[in-house]
């Protein structure tokens, strides 16, 4: 059955229209008719089984026919603070983090951020929602607007874990600290990793360091790691 994130403003009816890219979506690319079944989920963890009434060329009518227990998310919250990336590596771990169950992601302007700005939030967006229908979440985590380090400060965040190359305990360690915890955030670094002061600054805010072993791994594989470990240590992956 086709998947399909619409915000909850747009399933607040029995009959709802959709338009636009998610319309072309389902009628050219899954090419989908009047009776096809659809499931629809919103930004707020609802989900529907509905039922397609009628297509154009320009959107699609569907019919809510019953809200769905459905409960595919991790009792987990993570927030992962990401020192920005150049190219598409950001994308990537958006992509995964999303896939991995995280609920928040804020990118972060660091000391060693190769990139300075970005105009990319509406391409993040479009990511987490395909990654979240694709992985079969009934959520797509929020992502913050690009922050400065020494902003970060304004953003309520829960206790967690920044992670260095350079010192700190190992995650599997380090992340017994959390147990029973519902909530944690993780901070990986841009390539180049944190400065020392950055480090510094971290702890002073409550992180804990932390390592991802002996090998140097890149920006990205070590945030969607430390995701991975952090979701079979404390979330749903382990259960």
């Amino acid at each position: 059955m086709p998947r399909l994130f619409l915000p909850d403003t747009e399933l607040n009816s029995r009959f709802i229209t959709i338009k636009g890219d998610k319309a072309r979506y389902l009628a050219r690319v899954l090419r989908c008719r009047a009776g096809d079944p659809v499931f629809l989920y919103d930004d707020k963890g609802n989900s529907y089984s509905s039922v397609i009434t009628a297509v154009s060329s320009r959107e699609v009518s569907a019919e809510l026919i019953e809200k769905i227990d459905f409960h595919p998310e991790s009792p987990l919250h993570v927030t992962l603070l990401q020192g920005l990336l150049k190219g598409e590596k950001m994308d990537l771990i958006i992509q995964k983090a999303t896939e991995l169950g995280v609920k928040e992601i804020v990118p972060v302007i660091t000391e060693r951020s190769q990139v300075r700005e970005t105009r990319k939030m509406a391409r993040w967006i479009k990511i987490a929602e395909e990654a979240s229908r694709q992985a079969g979440r009934n959520t797509v985590p929020v992502i913050r607007q690009t922050t400065e380090f020494d902003e970060l400060g304004g953003i309520p965040l829960p206790g967690g874990i920044i992670f260095w190359e350079q010192g700190g305990e190992g995650l599997d360690d380090t992340l017994k600290m959390f147990r029973g915890r519902k909530s944690i955030s993780l901070f990986a670094g841009p390539e180049g990793g944190f400065s020392q002061r950055e480090i510094e600054s971290a702890l002073e805010k409550g992180f804990v360091r932390a390592t991802l072993g002996g090998r140097i791994l890149r920006a990205e594989t070590a945030a969607i790691a430390a995701m991975a470990i952090t979701q079979f240590a404390l979330g749903d992956m382990g259960a």
